[in-house]
C-alpha cells in the first residue's frame, strides 16, 4: 500500500513538472514570436504543419497535460478560424484512438487506472440518460481525458455517442477560449467580456450538474 502511494506521489511529481516545461515553451513561442516569424514558418510547411498541429494536439488530450495552451498556440499560428478547426479534428481523432484502444485492448486496465469516484459519477449519467447522459458527464468538472477513458471501457457505449458528445461537449469551451483571445489579442473589451461570460456559464452549468449529483448520491 504504501509502495502504491509512493508510486502515485512520484507520478504526480513528474506531471507537474511536465506540465510546468510544457507551458514554459508555450510562453517562449509567444514571446518569439512576438513579429509573427515561427507562426510564418510553420504556416509555411503546408499541410505538414497542419497535419503536425492536428497530431500534436489529438497526442495531448490523450494525456493528463492541460491542451488549453497548445490551443493557444494554434489560435497564434492558424487564426481564429482554422486554429479551432484544427484543434477540434485532434480533439475528435484522440476519442476515436482512446476509444479504440481502451474498448478493444485495455479495458479492464483502464477501469484500474480510473478512481471509482470518477468512474461511477459517469458510470451513472450514462446509465439513467444514455447519449445525453454522456454529453453532461463531458460537461462535469471533470478532466476531458478521463471522462474519454472511463466512456470507452463502458460496455453499453458504442462508438457515435462516444464521438458525438466528444465533439460537441468542447465546442463551448474552445468558442469561449477563442473570445478571450481575441479580445486580449485585439484589445476589444467587447470581445473580451463575451469569453469570459461564455466560460462562465460553461463552467455554472457544470458547478450545477455536479451538485445535482451529489444531492442524488446523498438521497440513496
Amino acid at each position: 500500500m504504501l509502495k502504491n502511494v509512493k508510486s502515485k506521489g512520484k507520478n504526480n511529481v513528474f506531471l507537474t513538472l511536465f506540465i510546468i516545461i510544457f507551458l514554459f515553451l508555450i510562453v517562449l513561442f509567444f514571446y518569439l514570436d512576438r513579429k509573427n516569424q515561427l507562426s510564418t514558418l510553420i504556416r509555411a510547411w503546408g499541410i505538414w504543419g497542419i497535419l503536425l498541429s492536428i497530431l500534436l494536439m489529438a497526442a495531448l488530450c490523450m494525456t493528463p497535460i492541460p491542451s488549453e495552451g497548445f490551443y493557444l498556440l494554434l489560435l497564434k499560428i492558424f487564426g481564429v478560424f482554422l486554429g479551432p478547426i484544427y484543434s477540434w479534428i485532434g480533439s475528435i481523432i484522440s476519442a476515436f484512438v482512446i476509444y479504440y484502444l481502451v474498448h478493444y485492448f485495455g479495458k479492464s486496465l483502464f477501469q484500474k487506472l480510473i478512481t471509482p469516484k470518477y468512474f461511477e459519477t459517469v458510470d451513472n449519467w450514462v446509465k439513467e440518460r444514455g447519449s445525453v447522459g454522456l454529453l453532461a458527464a463531458r460537461i462535469l468538472p471533470i478532466p476531458a481525458f478521463i471522462v474519454n477513458y472511463i466512456a470507452a471501457a463502458m460496455p453499453s457505449i458504442s462508438l457515435w455517442p462516444y464521438v458525438w458528445t466528444s465533439a460537441v461537449s468542447i465546442i463551448p469551451y474552445y468558442l469561449g477560449t477563442t473570445l478571450v483571445y481575441i479580445g486580449v489579442a485585439k484589445s476589444t473589451w467587447i470581445w473580451l467580456v463575451a469569453g469570459v461570460t461564455a466560460i462562465i456559464v460553461v463552467f455554472t452549468v457544470s458547478y450545477q450538474l455536479n451538485k445535482k449529483t451529489k444531492f442524488k448520491k446523498n438521497l440513496k
